[in-house]
């Protein structure tokens, strides 16, 4: 599906325009938005845009690197949204031109929704194409810092473990998490990067003059790639935490188990000496032999539970 709105020279906005009317009036600036778009409308890339085959070809491969590309006509930008539920990316192409800006995505966005509303209800002599622009990156990256947020509460929660999970539940919960965050940075750093470029370029003049409004989102990146690494070293602390709990809990039980059968060491030796069939073993005829057997018996097993206890093995 194809959406228009127009600026006309007196600031008028005019929405649901054909292509060709756009095209062929006399407008201040003009917003095209391909929201999934079928073959038919893709080929309005090629015609009446004539916009580059490799732009065209980075639109149809979805989740291409985030990146800025420089034409002769216009600017080719590839952003990333994520999906706040998912914490899926999804991939919004962007044109700009000197006197438009056209939207490709294969997905619902959010973003796009909440910049035309936004168009609406404002002042539109105080808009342009590059306004659009700032506003679709700083939506863009504004919908990055509630998924930052709430992976740091999952790992909050991972560590105080208030629910006492079992430790294969919360490593899974931890991995699953990590994988979160390593997908995240993959989409932050490129961004960051793409910003970065657009702040220090000479090639979009119009934007120099409200760099002030980028580097604000170049800061708000920043943030967020540091709480993503920030993170990412708690993740790792967390895991060596448990995987040393775990090998401590472990090292405990063998170390219990190991006692238990030393004490029963003597005990099995002396039940299997008196058990072998000899006649003439002395004590197997004496009237308090067996008494006598058991009291030796819980002799050593009193003085070995009391050696291991001064030595600090039950401790």
């Amino acid at each position: 599906m194809i959406h228009t709105l127009a600026i006309t020279k007196n600031n008028q906005l005019i929405s649901d325009l054909t292509l060709e009317e756009i095209l062929d009036g006399d407008y201040k600036w003009f917003w095209v938005d391909f929201n999934q778009p079928i073959e038919m409308e893709i080929e309005k890339l090629h015609h009446p845009f004539e916009f580059h085959p490799l732009s065209i070809e980075d639109c149809l491969h979805n989740l291409q690197r985030p990146k800025i590309d420089f034409f002769e006509t216009y600017t080719f930008f590839v952003t990333h949204c994520l999906n706040p539920k998912t914490i899926k990316k999804d991939e919004l192409n962007i044109f700009l031109g000197e006197n438009y800006i056209v939207t490709f995505h294969h997905h619902t966005s959010v973003e796009v929704h909440a910049v035309n509303n936004l168009l609406a209800n404002d002042d539109i002599g105080a808009w342009t194409q590059y306004t659009v622009l700032y506003q679709l990156l700083d939506h863009l990256v504004d919908n990055y810092i509630p998924i930052v947020y709430e992976i740091e509460d999952t790992l909050a929660e991972i560590d105080e473990n208030p629910d006492k999970k079992t430790m294969e539940a919360l490593l899974d919960e931890l991995f699953t998490t990590r994988h979160q965050l390593l997908s995240l940075r993959h989409t932050v750093v490129p961004m960051k990067d793409l910003v970065y470029k657009m702040i220090n370029t000479e090639k979009l003049s119009a934007l120099l003059m409200k760099r002030e409004y980028y580097s604000d989102i170049y800061d708000h990146l920043l943030k967020i790639s540091e709480l993503i690494e920030s993170n990412r070293e708690l993740t790792t602390d967390i895991r060596d935490s448990y995987l040393s709990y775990n090998s401590h809990h472990s090292n405990r039980i063998m170390q219990i188990l190991t006692v238990i059968t030393t004490i029963f060491m003597p005990l099995s030796f002396l039940a299997g000496l008196y058990g072998m069939n000899f006649v003439n073993i002395p004590e197997l005829h004496w009237k308090y032999g067996y008494f006598g057997l058991l009291f030796l018996m819980a002799i050593i097993v009193i003085g070995m539970f009391i050696l291991f206890k001064r030595k600090g093995w039950f401790k």
